[in-house]
This record gives C-alpha cells, sequence and structure tokens, in this order.
C-alpha cells in the first residue's frame, strides 16, 4: 500500500516571479511550513531547497523528516500553476461602433486586444495585423441586423475570414453566423474542410441583454488554461465562499494580467455564485504602455517625473521587474499596481454597486516585496467601494495553484486545512461615502457620521471626514 505523502511543494510560476510554499501534514492537518518567491529565472527546485533548509534549521523535530533532506525534494508531490503570456486577439468589425462594442467585452478577457475596422482600415492592412503571428484569434463582427453603414463591407470581411482559415492553419476565426454564411466566405476556403475548432461562431454584438455576456464567455473559453493559476481563482474563489460562508472578493495584479472576482455562498445547497472578470487589462505593465497607461501611473505618484521619463520606467520595469524592489523602484512597482487596480474597477462597474464583499482578497505577484499598509492604501484609494470588509493577503500565492485542483471536494479539503496559513490579515477597511463636500475638500462631516467601536465595555469614536485616511488601532 502506497503511503500518503507528508510533505507536498505548491508552486506559482509567474510571468515575473515565481513563489514556492512547502507543506506538511501535522497533527492530521496540511500546515504552511514556508514559502519564498524569487524572479522567473531562478529555478523553483533551487528556491524549495532554500525553503527546506530554512525549515529544518527552525524545526529539530522537522530536521528528522528524510522526505525534507535535500536528495528527496526531487522526488516531492508538486501542485503547481503556471502563467504563460496571454494571447492577443484581432476584433474586425465594418464600423468603428461595431468594433468598440466587441472589443469592450474582450478587453473583460484575459486577450490582449487589437482593432481595426473597414472605416479604418484597408483590406490590405487588416490582413497584414491578421497575419501577425502573435494573433492568435480573430474576431470578425457586424451589428445586428448590420447597419446601412455596414452592409458594403459585408463581403470583404467573410472574404477575408475564409481567407485565413485556408491560409494560417493556426489561426482561429470567430465569426457571426450574418458573416460565416455569405458566399464570399465559402469561396475563400475553397471548398475545403475547416476544423470545427478553427472556425466559432459568434454571438452577436448587438448590446441586447444577455449578449455581452455570451460573448465574453465564448472568447475566455477559448483562452481558458487548466494549469493557470489566475484561471484557477475563479475556482478557489467560489470555494472560499462556500467554505467560510461569505462573500469573497480576490483582486490580483501580475505582469501579464489580473482579476477580479466576487463569490457569493450558494443558498439552500445551491453552488456558489462567482462573477468578475480576468483581464489583460489588469497586468502591472503591458507589453508597450501607451500614453493612458503611462498617466495612469503618473496619477498616482507623487515625484516629478514628465511622460517620457515614466514611459521608459514602465519599459524598464516591464523588461526586467524584479529588478529595483527597494527605495524608488518600489514606490513606481506600488503605483503601477495602483494604476492596475484602477483600470480593474473601471472594467467592473457591476461589482461596484453591489454590496461590499465580507472578505477581500489580495494577490498576485505585484505585491510581492511590498508593505501590508501599502498595499491595503492601494485597495482602499483604488477600489473605493463604500463599506466595511477585512483585508487579507495571499502571502504565499496559494491560492492560484490551489484553484488548478479539478476535484472540488478535493481542493475545498485542502482550503480548509491551509486557509489561516494562506492568508494573512492586514486589517479591515471601512470607506463611508458621502463624508466631505463637491469640492473635495476635508471637512468636518455632519453630525452623525462617526465611526464608533465598541470592544468590551470601552468604545471610542472618531470623526469621519471627507478625504482623510485614519489608522486606527485595535
Amino acid at each position: 500500500m502506497t503511503r500518503a505523502p507528508r510533505a507536498l511543494a505548491i508552486i506559482d510560476s509567474g510571468a515575473a516571479t515565481s513563489s514556492v510554499g512547502l507543506v506538511a501534514r501535522l497533527d492530521r492537518r496540511w500546515r504552511l511550513l514556508g514559502s519564498m518567491a524569487g524572479s522567473s529565472e531562478t529555478s523553483t527546485p533551487a528556491i524549495l531547497a532554500a525553503v527546506a533548509e530554512r525549515v529544518r534549521a527552525a524545526d529539530p523535530e522537522l530536521a528528522t523528516w528524510p522526505e525534507l533532506e535535500p536528495a528527496a525534494l526531487g522526488a516531492m508531490p508538486v501542485l503547481e500553476a503556471r502563467s504563460r503570456p496571454p494571447g492577443s486577439v484581432l476584433v474586425l468589425g465594418a464600423s468603428r461602433r461595431t468594433v468598440g462594442n466587441l472589443a469592450a467585452e474582450a478587453r473583460r478577457t484575459a486577450w490582449r486586444v487589437v482593432t481595426a475596422s473597414t472605416e479604418t482600415h484597408d483590406p490590405r492592412e487588416m490582413t497584414a495585423l491578421a497575419l501577425d503571428p502573435a494573433i492568435g484569434l480573430v474576431l470578425i463582427g457586424i451589428g445586428d441586423p448590420p447597419g446601412p453603414d455596414e452592409r458594403a463591407a459585408l463581403d470583404d470581411l467573410a472574404a477575408l475570414g475564409g481567407a485565413l482559415l485556408r491560409r494560417r492553419l493556426d489561426l482561429r476565426v470567430m465569426a457571426s453566423p450574418a458573416i460565416r454564411g455569405r458566399r464570399a466566405w465559402a469561396e475563400a476556403l475553397g471548398g475545403e474542410d475547416v476544423d470545427p475548432a478553427r472556425s466559432i461562431d459568434a454571438p452577436a454584438a448587438s448590446g441586447r441583454l444577455g449578449a455581452p455576456d455570451a460573448l465574453r464567455d465564448v472568447l475566455a473559453e477559448q483562452i481558458r488554461d487548466p494549469e493557470d493559476g489566475r484561471t484557477g481563482f475563479r475556482a478557489v474563489v467560489a470555494t472560499l465562499a462556500d467554505l467560510l460562508d461569505l462573500r469573497v472578493e480576490l483582486l490580483e495584479v501580475g505582469l501579464d494580467g489580473g482579476a477580479r472576482l466576487v463569490a457569493e455562498p450558494g443558498v439552500a445547497g445551491d453552488e456558489p455564485i462567482v462573477r468578475g472578470i480576468i483581464s489583460a487589462l489588469g497586468a502591472l505593465v503591458p507589453p508597450e504602455p501607451d500614453d493612458d497607461t503611462v498617466d495612469g501611473v503618473l496619477a498616482w505618484t507623487t515625484g516629478s517625473l514628465d511622460r517620457h521619463r515614466m514611459g521608459d520606467r514602465l519599459r524598464d520595469l516591464r523588461r526586467r521587474p524584479w529588478v529595483d524592489g527597494t527605495g524608488d523602484g518600489a514606490r513606481l512597482r506600488m503605483a503601477a499596481a495602483s494604476a492596475a487596480l484602477t483600470r480593474l474597477a473601471n472594467l467592473t462597474p457591476d461589482i461596484g454597486a453591489g454590496p461590499p464583499a465580507d472578505l477581500t482578497i489580495v494577490a498576485g505577484g505585484a505585491f510581492a516585496s511590498a508593505p501590508p499598509q501599502a498595499i491595503a492604501m492601494a485597495v482602499a484609494d483604488t477600489i473605493r467601494h463604500a463599506g466595511s470588509t477585512q483585508l487579507a493577503w495571499d502571502h504565499a500565492r496559494l491560492l492560484g495553484p490551489i484553484g488548478t485542483i479539478e476535484d472540488p471536494a478535493e481542493r475545498r479539503a485542502l482550503l480548509a486545512d491551509l486557509v489561516h496559513d494562506a492568508l494573512v490579515p492586514l486589517g479591515s477597511l471601512v470607506i463611508v461615502g458621502g463624508a466631505g463636500n463637491a469640492a473635495g475638500r476635508r471637512t468636518r462631516a455632519p453630525r452623525g457620521d462617526r465611526l464608533v467601536l465598541e470592544v468590551g465595555d470601552q468604545a471610542s469614536r472618531h470623526d469621519l471626514r471627507g478625504g482623510e485616511l485614519t489608522y486606527i488601532d485595535l
């Protein structure tokens, strides 16, 4: 009979940094013994060896475990999530209006989005964009029904879609039925059979109820990776909501993308409900920072850098995200993380309009070296969700790998053991709406806008002022 393992390595291999957590069964439950993060250029076995060495030095009893000996680490079971660079989708349409509608939904997925329309690009330019090896999916859409300004371009788009399927065998094309049913589509294919996995039916870009979500679901399925930790967050946040019986929100920022997800526990035995997005716009720094990205980071800095110098610094941060982790580099990283959280908040107004979460979890490599107070400040400044919530930090980056476990019962059992080790409490965040005035000046709040904390038979009162941040020691 094979004995169940006593030790397990949980690895989150990110685009910029990798985190290794060492867990072991102690007193019939899994416990986190230690964790360490290093640059993606550092091998995860080397990081695991460093963690195991520290554990052996700190605990004489664990030092006797044969599983933690250097020679045995290579045979240790591993639960690993890997982050891969997101693919790029080219959004084509017969009008800027339709392209804008399609791109707005595509940006709420993990795809990087490139756009073109027949109003702004000629067929040769659109073909050149589609033949770029970085493009993994082409989305062709029209209005439902097609507008008068779109009808003249339908055959050109249909011919382009069919030709791309015929010429680029590694490319997938999503098109609405109105495009795929055109004669020009069939003629461009030349009678060749096409793999159904490469020719995908796209929901119409009508703006009708349910259509945007349907399109987003199809796009997300095309980039879904079961080994990706960011994809695993959706499953793990649902498990946490069910396990803790709390409304749980997760905010994550990594080098290539980010996530904002909210899960509510099920009612009367139903499964938890998960809403939110995983978006490439939530990345710490995009591959080529544009003016909007630079301006967004400048808004969170207190220095005197101009746009050009900030753009250069962001490109350096993108190329070497693990360098200069202290001083000015740390401040730049937190400014970029705050800008990424702001973009995620702007993409999820539906979550912002709902009730605040009971528990808000901050995750991702962008916060790997950030002080806890800086993390709390970033959430308070950017999410600005009126109400109160408990803040916690996935410091060892265990949640993403645990989310890749396909068996819900196995995932829940492991998470039940590790939840208190995995999440470091950062405090409680209270954001009160309505304090202050329209001009944003700091004014004394009206009578009644007061926070009262009662601990036992003692009570402390704090007047609320618009624009003021107060730390309260409990």
